[in-house]
């Protein structure tokens, strides 16, 4: 099984188009230690020329350009994508899907019935794309336990864990949560029996989870923030990183063990990735103290173009 990371920045890329912060002013300046960044998404194969795409970026289009396995090498019109995962209905995780409108085919689509909803009415990308390819929808679960698989990658078998996160903020039931509105994927390789754990939205670490994250050989979870004010000590917004549904690296106040750092200190010696990056985040810095305390606890930060093999 290989996953390719596609995009490793979270919403509004790295730099962002409006923002001036001091790591986006580093990124476009050319700093050492700064390497631009697209909106998250994965792409995951059995080792043949067919992947599952996670979630479809705003950027999409320049992730196709720069991957040379989910261009077009079949036919005249062709993709290697042959399936859409999506595990919320952010704006940056979604709207991509116009991107793919050419495709002669009905779209392969696994949602839930939560993101399903919104895609339909809050943010009707379906019946837009019903004027184009269409979509073939294929509901998923919120019981872990029903794994599944997607034609031709019968090798590779996902289960879809409902996780505690946000609803987008254009929809309804933004501060209602409902099973599904976010999930994580447990993605294992039938043949090798590895197994990666992907959440790249996080706002806790809950029970249904912990079983799942202890079984995986890899952890790739939210790196959004690094403090809990981030964006509020920085002037660009009141939210803390609860409120937008993240947990942060660093400990929120008061609360001993409750980053994302400590919390992953549980699970030993598993290989375990950020991903889903924040503009201001300082671990963006390489070559920051950030990222030196990450490395002191052997925790990685993804990239675009990055491979994990399992």
């Amino acid at each position: 099984m290989k996953i390719k990371v596609l995009g490793s920045a979270a919403g509004g890329g790295f730099p962002q188009w409006n923002c001036n912060c001091t790591n986006c002013q580093s990124v476009r300046a050319g700093k050492p230690g700064y390497r631009a960044r697209t909106q998250s998404s994965i792409a995951i194969s059995d080792g043949s020329e067919n992947w599952i795409l996670v979630n479809a970026s705003p950027d999409l289009l320049s992730q196709i350009k720069s991957t040379p396995d989910l261009q077009p090498n079949r036919n005249p019109r062709d993709s290697g994508i042959a399936a859409v995962i999506l595990m919320d209905a952010q704006i940056d995780h979604t709207t991509g899907l116009l991107m793919m409108r050419e495709s002669k085919t009905p779209m392969r689509l696994y949602t839930t019935a939560a993101v399903w909803e919104d895609l339909t009415t809050g943010l009707p990308l379906v019946p837009t794309l019903s004027f184009y390819c269409g979509v073939q929808w294929t509901p998923l679960t919120t019981d872990p336990s029903d794994g599944f698989v997607i034609s031709p990658l019968d090798s590779i078998r996902i289960k879809s864990i409902p996780l505690v996160s946000k609803a987008p903020p254009y929809s309804p039931n933004r501060y209602t949560q409902r099973v599904g509105d976010n999930i994580g994927l447990m993605i294992e390789d039938l043949r090798t029996g590895k197994k990666v754990f992907y959440a790249p939205g996080l706002g806790e670490l809950t029970d249904n989870i912990m079983p799942f994250m202890h079984e995986a050989d890899v952890l790739m979870v939210d790196g959004t923030f690094w403090t809990e004010d981030e964006m509020i000590t920085q002037g660009f917004s009141k939210k803390q990183a609860a409120d937008m549904g993240h947990l942060p690296q660093t400990d929120k106040p008061n609360v001993p063990g409750s980053g994302m750092i400590n919390q992953l200190k549980q699970f030993g010696n598993k290989r375990k990735v950020l991903i889903h990056i924040n503009n201001t985040n300082p671990i963006l810095n390489e070559l920051g103290p950030e990222r030196a305390a990450l490395n002191a606890e052997q925790i990685e930060v993804s990239y675009d173009g990055m491979e994990i093999l399992a």
